[in-house]
């Protein structure tokens, strides 16, 4: 198995700032360029007081604000309700919410350090820009494993002159380093792992531009990581993979300087990227502050 890094990029992703709220990207969107973001909401839920996170009305217009500064054109977004409860979050008036057509799982109980909440649906989506053209592909059912409380990725491809096929994924947790499926909590998400390489496979082998994005609750960065290097064998040409972070360490917890947050790109996509275009919004804030417990990371991509 071969590991590749974002070496040709890493010293200009060096460079790439990690961005606040109060300083929004001064990104001129020319149709040249695609922003991508992956972001996990926390339990986003559609009304306020709901779910593990409750919110208030008060929050949802900050999330609203933050989405603003990010100023991205495609965001993959992770523990959401529904398309209602991402509606609050991303602006109608300027962006189009696509959600996984995964059934409801039913799933409830309590919340962990919520006394008296309790778990809703967490789904996965995308929030478009308007204007910026599209289509949907089926989505990836066979990441549930026949699972009903297991996600499916969301398919979409980016139009335009040099289309983008995009994968959103939240896999399982529990497992964020291991060097074997039969490491203590991982034999889920290796069992993942199947359906998602034959994705990443077919995408290479029909020479697509592409890139996974989202909550891989895997520390991939991490030197031999047994997950990685099994997506990442070079085989067929084109599914050669990179990490947008490249050597960048994550800063949004204090705890924790590896990502769990990616985007994978494939190597067409890694060609594309405009060099110390990485980031990870930090929101401004204190961390104790901070309105969901990841932070998004974006990349650019240059037609």
């Amino acid at each position: 198995m071969i590991r590749h890094s974002i070496s040709l990029l890493t010293t200009a992703l060096l460079l790439g700032g990690c961005l606040n709220a109060g300083q929004p990207t001064a990104r001129q969107s020319d149709g040249g360029t695609l922003k991508i973001t992956s972001w996990n909401l926390e339990h986003l839920a559609e009304r306020d007081g709901l779910g593990c996170r409750p919110r208030t009305a008060v929050d949802y217009v900050e999330l609203k604000r933050h989405v603003e500064a990010l100023d991205a054109d495609v965001i993959a977004f992770q523990e959401v309700e529904n398309a209602e409860a991402a509606r609050r979050v991303f602006d109608p008036q300027h962006y189009e919410v696509v959600m996984s057509t995964r059934p409801a799982s039913g799933r409830g109980g309590p919340c962990y350090g919520a006394p008296g909440q309790s778990i809703r649906q967490q789904a996965v989506g995308f929030a478009i820009r308007k204007g910026v053209p599209w289509s949907r592909n089926p989505d990836l059912a066979d990441l549930a494993l026949g699972n009903p409380d297991l996600r499916w990725g969301v398919d979409i491809t980016i139009g335009g002159r040099a289309p983008v096929r995009l994968l959103a994924i939240h896999l399982k947790s529990g497992c964020n380093s291991g060097q074997s499926p039969s490491d203590r909590n991982c034999p889920v998400l290796f069992d993942q792992l199947p359906a998602l390489e034959t994705w990443i496979d077919a995408r290479a082998a029909a020479g697509e531009t592409f890139a996974v994005l989202g909550d891989w609750n895997r520390r991939l960065a991490a030197r031999g990581d047994a997950f990685y290097a099994e997506i990442d064998d070079g085989n067929p040409a084109g599914a050669d993979l990179t990490l947008a972070s490249g050597d960048r360490r994550a800063t949004c917890k204090a705890r924790y300087n590896e990502f769990i947050d990616h985007i994978v790109l494939g190597a067409k996509a890694t060609a594309r990227v405009k060099p110390g275009s990485f980031e990870e919004y930090r929101y401004g804030l204190p961390e104790d502050r901070h309105p969901s417990d990841h932070c998004p990371v974006s990349v650019t991509l240059q037609h």
